[in-house]
């Protein structure tokens, strides 16, 4: 899941989530940029640097989360691949670590992807994938493509290895057809054209595309005859202080004013969203809704997204 700064993308990966997890399915949601985002979402303490059931879906399915932590995921490489152990710890003090995943290019982004294609490979007991589905609230669109094709960015830096040998898995995986990136974006002008930038960028790098989500849409209370009245300013303020002269609320020529522009304000927002919806029109995926929650964000409107993604395809 990715989208520009302020779109809802944590909060749509959350929900997505919540919509995988359903008839006893298993899935891993995963925040690769540390800002407990996730964390918050649920309402539960900061996540470590191990998956954690935080939730549960429609009809009983299980939801675990991870926080993924670069330098975390390069002490426990360093063990899993060249059996270092307490020396990677040694490392760590001398800031070998704090280079390898700040400083060397494509190997943070190759720690972090490579931790999720541990996770997608990973068997239980009986055979079977650990999880059913596994979503990544990932980097925003300016960032994705670099951050999922993984094997260009360590291309000069590993030419064989097992660093190499990682990122050639990982990018197997993101461009495998399991694996489709959804775009997050609201119904104005620049995100709506990072959004097809990055639609543009994901597929030249032979990446998945999947939905276009437009998150906080909103709803009109008004009919067309009156937001067509405002914007034209057919409506004064005399005429709404007029009209509410003669209901229990009472008038007063600020109250008139007030609400007249408000009501502008409001007709041009919505201009806004029908101008942006003309524009996602012309892209060739499924392009979803989902409404502005003017209460803020808690595990009711979590749930209730979910259902709006399931409801229009996305599960």
């Amino acid at each position: 899941m990715t989208g520009k700064g302020g779109t809802g993308k944590t909060t749509v990966a959350a929900a997505l989530a919540i919509s995988l997890a359903t008839r006893g399915r298993k899935v891993l949601l995963c925040e690769v940029e540390g800002r407990q985002g996730i964390a918050r979402l649920f309402d539960v303490p900061p996540l470590p640097y191990e998956e954690r059931e935080i939730g549960v879906g429609h009809g009983g399915g299980q939801v675990y989360a991870l926080a993924i932590d670069a330098e975390a995921a390069l002490m426990e490489y360093l063990a899993m691949y060249y059996k270092l152990g307490r020396a990677g710890k040694a490392l760590d003090k001398f800031g070998v670590i704090d280079f390898a995943t700040t400083i060397a290019p494509g190997v943070r982004d190759v720690l972090l992807t490579g931790k999720v294609y541990e996770a997608g490979r990973r068997r239980d007991k009986d055979g079977g994938y650990s999880y059913d589905a596994i979503v990544v609230d990932a980097p925003p669109t300016g960032r994705i493509s670099r951050f999922l094709n993984v094997n260009n960015e360590v291309a000069g830096l590993a030419k064989v290895g097992p660093i190499r040998k990682q990122a050639d898995a990982v990018t197997t995986m993101m461009q495998g057809r399991r694996t489709a990136v959804h775009l997050v974006t609201v119904l104005e002008e620049m995100p709506v054209q990072e959004t097809l930038d990055a639609i543009a960028d994901l597929r030249s790098a032979d990446l998945g595309v999947g939905n276009v989500i437009v998150n906080q849409v909103r709803q009109s209370p008004l009919t067309p005859p009156a937001q067509d009245a405002i914007g034209s300013g057919r409506l004064d303020a005399a005429a709404i202080s007029a009209s509410l002269a003669k209901t229990s609320i009472g008038a007063s020529a600020e109250l008139g004013v007030g609400l007249l522009e408000e009501g502008a304000a409001h007709a041009v927002r919505q201009e806004l969203q029908t101008d942006q919806r003309k524009v996602l029109a012309g892209v060739d995926t499924q392009v979803i809704e989902l409404a502005y929650v003017s209460e803020g964000i808690d595990m009711g409107a979590l749930y209730d997204l979910a259902l709006s993604l399931r409801e229009q395809g996305l599960q």
